[in-house]
């Protein structure tokens, strides 16, 4: 189970949608226990040398590229037409299935305002959207396969593309979100015939080869992963390129932007100004604000730290360098949504950077810095308030940064123009693989374990079903934690046992979900997905 899935459903027959190409489909009845035993039967057998290595094997004879990605699977296959999400993706399959056969039409703007938000058609116009659906109609017609549900999201592949789906949390269940990547196959760019591969540490043997399928198959031009089980030491194995301009593999110590992550250090620094007294998490947040102000006197630190205060998020929030707060939300935040249900706020993280910065008397970074970050012995991260520039490496050189991508037209690789996140305190931190997993591992030990407990436990829920902690997500079903960041060219995941006995991390230099991905290295860690 993945940290945005926020129950375990029973597993029945497999949800596809199309042909299946000759891949078998999910069993009939199937279980994951039934799938255990059968990969333990097959290593006992003498099939195969490890249990990792048949559960690889059982996973693509069913038509998937690892264990998880079947787990997943089997989830979906249970969830059925319980997934709003999955309901709206076969819309879209069968509504546009017969584009450019004579008498078709296409859906006009009031049709697809009952399947998509009015925000959603805002930022995407309804001429847009039709082009760019009728543009993969052909590809429609072959192997559709909904590869994972839960009530409000759905991930399908078809035709090398991955597509994921999310829906509002209330009925009518419009998309809210519908965002297609194309996979590795689909990729041909020439630079990436050959992915050179670094590590640091006792990378566990499984992990390599994880990184470098994951990165062929996803279409990533790096891929970090890192993790560690207490007390152990902190391992970091990288594959790919930091920067295909400049034909500089990806190593352990790069840096990456890791956005909303970001979030979860910002959330532990405000609980260590709790913990040393200069605030509580109960007190009107406009107590301490002072530049700028919430619309709302009533909106909590904890509200806050929750996203559940109803901030309002301004339309671009990056730039080329980090501006003044009020610059960009102006004097006052906006609070126009429903205070005390989850709703993702970046502005909210903004104003609890002032709140920090106001009771330290301290800029926000080199606040997070002396609270967290060096204590916990991140030494590589940063908050840099421009997109960092390259140098060639000399002794004294800091750790060096990626490049972001994303895939163009010509599916080729196109680096992408640096900018940062507005809000610092929102997804502001840049940070190597190994120093996530340290904070992943030691935020507990800054804080009293009462205050530390209460950060873990739901304050609201998610429209996925996991619960919102403060700066964290709570999967309490597979005692899991964690958070991830996208942006435009990166993604980061980071996931945390809900005993703090084992972490791990996943970062990319292309905007892809990498949860699955992290999910695997935390299965080969000992953790229960």
């Amino acid at each position: 189970m993945y940290l945005m899935d926020g129950r375990r459903p029973a597993p029945r027959e497999g949800v596809t949608l199309g042909g299946v190409d000759g891949k078998r489909a999910v069993p009939e009845q199937a279980s994951l226990r039934y799938l255990k035993v059968e990969a333990k039967r097959r290593q006992a057998a003498g099939e195969f040398a490890t249990l990792h290595e048949a559960q690889l094997a059982i996973a693509r004879e069913h038509g998937q590229r690892s264990w998880a990605a079947l787990r997943s699977a089997v989830a979906a296959s249970a969830a059925g037409d319980a997934g709003h999400a999955a309901a709206q993706l076969r819309w879209i399959i069968a509504r546009f299935g017969g584009a450019g056969e004579p008498g078709w039409a296409a859906p006009g703007e009031q049709e697809l305002r009952e399947h998509f938000t009015g925000e959603f058609l805002t930022a995407v116009s309804p001429d847009r959207l039709v082009a760019v659906i009728t543009g993969v109609v052909p590809e429609l017609s072959g192997d559709v396969v909904i590869t994972r549900v839960a009530p409000s999201t759905a991930q399908a592949q078809f035709a090398g593309r991955l597509v994921v789906a999310a829906t509002e949390p209330r009925p009518p269940y419009r998309l809210a979100g519908l965002i297609h990547r194309p996979l590795g196959e689909r990729i041909s760019d020439p630079r990436t015939a050959a992915r050179p591969t670094a590590a640091d540490g006792p990378v566990p043997g499984e992990v390599t080869a994880l990184a470098a399928r994951a990165a062929a198959q996803l279409g990533l031009a790096g891929l970090a992963l890192a993790g560690a089980t207490a007390p152990g030491p902190v391992w970091t194995a990288a594959t790919g390129w930091a920067s295909l301009e400049r034909d500089e593999p990806l190593r352990p110590d790069h840096v990456f932007p890791v956005y909303q992550v970001t979030m979860a250090v910002t959330a532990v620094t405000v609980l260590c100004l709790a913990a040393s007294g200069q605030l509580r998490l109960d007190d009107q947040a406009n107590r301490y604000l002072a530049a700028v102000q919430l619309a709302s006197d009533a909106v909590t630190i904890r509200d806050l730290l929750a996203h559940a205060a109803g901030v309002v998020d301004p339309a671009a929030p990056s730039a080329p360098t980090v501006p003044a707060l009020e610059s960009v939300t102006g004097p006052v935040l906006a609070c126009t949504g429903r205070r005390g249900t989850f709703a993702f706020s970046q502005a909210g993280y903004a104003a609890l950077g002032a709140i920090i910065a106001a009771r330290t008397g301290l800029p926000y970074p080199e606040a997070v810095a002396r609270l967290v970050l060096r204590p916990l012995g991140m030494r590589q991260s940063r908050f840099p308030a421009s997109w960092p520039a390259y140098e060639p490496p000399h002794g004294d050189a800091g750790p060096p940064p990626v490049t972001e991508y994303d895939v163009a037209t010509d599916e080729k690789f196109t680096p992408l123009d640096g900018t940062v996140c507005a809000f610092p305190a929102a997804g502001g931190l840049w940070a190597t693989a190994a120093d996530l997993v340290r904070f992943g591992l030691g935020w507990p030990s800054l804080l009293p374990r009462a205050l530390a407990a209460q950060a873990l436990r739901p304050h609201a829920q998610q429209p996925v079903g996991v619960g919102a902690g403060l700066g964290w997500g709570v999967n309490e079903a597979a005692a899991l934690t964690g958070i991830v960041g996208n942006g435009p060219g990166s993604a980061a995941s980071l996931l945390v046992s809900a005993d703090g006995s084992r972490a791990c991390v996943a970062l990319a230099n292309r905007r892809f979900h990498l949860e699955p991905v992290n999910a695997e290295v935390y299965g080969l860690l000992g953790g229960r997905t």
